[in-house]
């Protein structure tokens, strides 16, 4: 069977910057195994991969897979995922909701459409859960993951702690720019900390920022990979959480700049808003579509 496939560049309106997404538009019949392989082939942070849905009430079911696992949730995969059946629906004239409902295996996610003068030009999702904060690590833990050291580490707002609003991460603010962009994977300092509460890869980040960076927060993703990833929505989302939290915030915004030390430049929009009693978290940015393609399984 021929199966249809669309690459977006998310959280840029640049190709060839922002965070990659593979999304799999023809998805029907295919194993775990098979999107797996897939995932693998294609070599992004994630695949994803388009299903009919369970509740004719929502948009579409989608998995979501990494190189190395299927995960519940994700950031840009949603965002890019959004805006490539947007974008596919305007050029077919089939009308889309403003608002798409994906099912995942953490649970319900509404993602809006950003448009300008009718344009869909990227997505805007709010996480499926509150945020979570599970175990903490200590500096030195978790500058040997980054081949920091313990100095690097800010631990006046919080400490290393892994944060989740649907997918775990390790969270740690460093004191510079220049930490930030000192930091290189070390295989040894992750296989001693991670996996830990359902958390493999560290986000790091910093208020500080170089002459003529813009942004709230300049950030790095690091994967046990030994990998980077240019743009990552759903530990943003955590953080702005955290932030929020540690702040006494009853609402917080941030612009997040990402993936500018590897070259894959990324801009992230995030929001916080707890002031209906019941706490809402938003990622969102712009998207391009930079490839499309058809293989045979």
């Amino acid at each position: 069977m021929k199966r249809h496939y669309v690459v977006a560049d998310v959280f840029t309106d640049t190709p060839f910057l922002g965070n990659p997404v593979a999304v799999v538009l023809d998805a029907e019949d295919l194993s775990t195994e098979q999107m797996q392989r897939i995932a693998v082939e294609f070599g992004y942070s994630e695949t994803t991969f388009v299903l009919p849905p369970d509740d004719a009430a929502h948009t579409a079911r989608v998995r979501i897979f990494t190189p190395s696992r299927e995960i519940p949730f994700a950031g840009h995969p949603n965002v890019g995922t959004a805006y490539v059946l947007a974008t596919y629906a305007a050029m077919n004239d089939t009308p889309l909701p403003e608002t798409l409902l994906f099912e995942e295996i953490a649970g319900l996610v509404p993602v809006r459409l950003l448009k300008d003068n009718g344009t869909v030009t990227g997505a805007e999702l709010v996480t499926p859960e509150a945020l979570s904060c599970r175990s903490e690590v200590s500096p030195e833990q978790v500058a040997a993951c980054l081949s920091l050291t313990a100095e690097d580490i800010r631990t006046e707002v919080h400490n290393p702690v892994v944060a989740s609003v649907g997918l775990p991460f390790l969270v740690v603010e460093l004191v510079s720019r220049d930490a930030l962009r000192r930091c290189v994977p070390n295989l040894q300092g992750f296989r001693a900390v991670l996996p830990l509460d359902g958390a493999v890869s560290v986000y790091a980040y910093t208020l500080d920022k170089d002459a003529g960076e813009v942004g709230d927060l300049q950030a790095r993703m690091l994967t046990p990979r030994m990998t980077e990833d240019p743009a990552t929505g759903s530990a943003t989302a955590a953080v702005t959480a955290l932030l929020a939290l540690h702040r006494d915030k009853t609402t917080l915004s941030l612009q997040v700049s990402q993936g500018v030390d590897m070259e894959r430049a990324s801009v992230l929009y995030s929001g916080y808003d707890a002031s209906s009693g019941k706490p809402v978290v938003r990622v969102g940015g712009s998207c391009v579509i930079t490839m499309e393609g058809a293989f045979t399984l």
